[in-house]
């Protein structure tokens, strides 16, 4: 089998390159490069050393992922002919694609692989920049980062950053995160005679002319964490901080129990921007209950009992075993036969046995319409259900008209129980439209509130007092509320 070695031509100029690098490119037959845009070609041209290069192929497709497997499978099918040299910029193992491609097909058994040294632009970038990367730092590729990517207290290098498209797309995903004036350094050609390091506000990054192929973008630490707001690590310290010694007294004496109410307010409140569909306060209440999710995790780990991380990889780890569909090899077709499957998969997961009281984890004790929506919802997973909608309103007919009699002739204790029977059917009711009870209740509360509010801004408006108005009186005011909302 003949081999493929593939060599790094260095990060700068001829006057850089390695001499044992040098060496071998002189002793080479078949020497194929990635791209002659590079400062040693020309160099070795006029020692007559001959390259075919594959800047052709990047003229061929719009992204660089179709690039680099081309280039990949033209090396594959010219080594099998003889022995090939491959000569890429910097150091093959460093961010260099169509390597991974060929190291790949290595390990298939389809080439016989040699990787040989070179400089990475990264030292002369190191030493430009007057960095320690022991101090932690990030190698980014500029078209495929995402905000997901990137550590905000670590040295940041991205590259790929070859003209002002791709720095614009840079840009766009660095403000993602970084305020829009956050000085960034763009470095050119580093370690070569044409050095170059310019520091620009971030939104000044697409508009650098000395921006090309030899290009890395520079991102450097943040040094508070009021320049760090949307990173999950500020927030988790700053609740840390909270909770430490040195924090707030309220927060230092939360327990879970004492939580509770809060996290249920900030759900309700987070439901009732979503009925508003108020986009900036679905944010601020998102946060809010994200508020009470960490504070209970750091109160976990306070104790010794559990950490976020923890948290993460029991939600994690759930998603992933439910969703066979999705990260696993079962098909399911519509969403019944998802829920159908995670049903199953939870069933086994909690290990019900036979005989086990199938109502035993249903109950909610902070809602008691929920809790009869999830009892009647488990009755039918095992026929334990009306067949259809028509069937449920018969039932709360009939429900109905026994809470009528037990009003007319009953005790109190019995009406109870037969007003009781008429919200039950109800709640199935909703159920079969599939309208969650819970929710519903929540925006009737919240509607009541917002009328009645508009009928109490109309008294007082008025300069009279509640008792000055009829109940018909007030019910108009009701009625002008409804059709402000409905915009009549």
């Amino acid at each position: 089998m003949n081999q493929l070695t593939v060599i790094g031509l260095g990060a700068a100029d001829f006057e850089q390159m390695q001499m044992g690098v040098y060496k071998k490119i002189k002793a080479a037959k078949k020497i194929y490069v990635r791209t002659e845009d590079h400062p040693v070609i020309q160099d070795l041209k006029l020692e007559g050393i001959e390259f075919t290069s594959f800047d052709d192929v990047y003229i061929k497709h719009g992204s660089f992922g179709p690039v680099y497997e081309e280039i990949a499978q033209r090396l594959i099918e010219a080594v099998s002919q003889e022995d090939v040299m491959y000569g890429v910029p910097g150091h093959p193992l460093v961010a260099e694609q169509t390597v991974q491609h060929l190291i790949e097909a290595d390990q298939n058994g389809q080439i016989k692989l040699v990787i040989e040294g070179g400089q990475s632009f990264l030292d002369p970038i190191f030493g430009a920049l007057k960095i320690d990367p022991i101090e932690g730092f990030q190698l980014l590729d500029g078209t495929s980062m995402s905000i997901h990517d990137m550590n905000m207290r670590q040295h940041i290098l991205i590259a790929q950053v070859y003209d002002s498209f791709s720095a614009s797309e840079v840009k766009l995903t660095l403000m993602e995160k970084y305020r829009d004036d956050y000085p960034v350094t763009i470095v050119t050609a580093a370690g070569s005679s044409q050095e170059s390091l310019r520091t620009v506000p971030l939104y000044e990054l697409d508009q650098a002319a000395e921006i090309n192929n030899l290009t890395t973008v520079y991102v450097p630490p943040v040094e508070s964490d009021e320049e760090a707001l949307r990173d999950w690590t500020t927030f988790r310290q700053i609740i840390a901080t909270l909770r430490g010694p040195d924090g707030c007294p309220w927060d230092q004496k939360q327990t879970h129990e004492s939580l509770k109410k809060y996290l249920l307010e900030e759900a309700h409140e987070f439901l009732a921007a979503v009925d508003a569909e108020d986009d900036f306060a679905m944010v601020e209440e998102l946060g809010d209950v994200l508020l009470q999710v960490f504070l209970h995790a750091q109160i976990g780990e306070d104790n010794g009992y559990f950490t976020l991380e923890e948290v993460l990889a029991s939600i994690s780890e759930k998603m992933i075993r439910r969703h066979p569909h999705v990260f696993g090899d079962v098909t399911a077709e519509d969403a019944e036969t998802v829920v159908a499957n995670w049903e199953a998969i939870k069933k086994q997961e909690k290990g019900n046995v036979d005989g086990e009281p199938l109502l035993k984890n249903e109950y909610s004790p902070y809602s008691s319409l929920q809790t009869s929506y999830k009892y009647q919802k488990k009755a039918a997973t095992v026929g334990f259900d009306w067949p259809n909608a028509d069937e449920a309103w018969k039932k709360f007919t009939e429900e109905w008209q026994e809470f009528q009699d037990e009003i007319k002739q009953g005790n109190e204790l019995s009406r109870t129980d037969e007003f009781g029977d008429v919200l039950f059917t109800l709640v199935n009711i909703a159920r079969f439209y599939k309208i969650s009870p819970e929710e519903a209740m929540l925006h009737a509360n919240e509607k009541f509130a917002r009328r009645f509010h508009y009928v109490e801004q109309s008294v007082a408006k008025s300069g009279k007092a509640f008792s000055d108005f009829t109940l018909e009186q007030l019910d108009s005011f009701w009625n002008e509320a409804k059709q402000i909302e409905k915009g009549e």
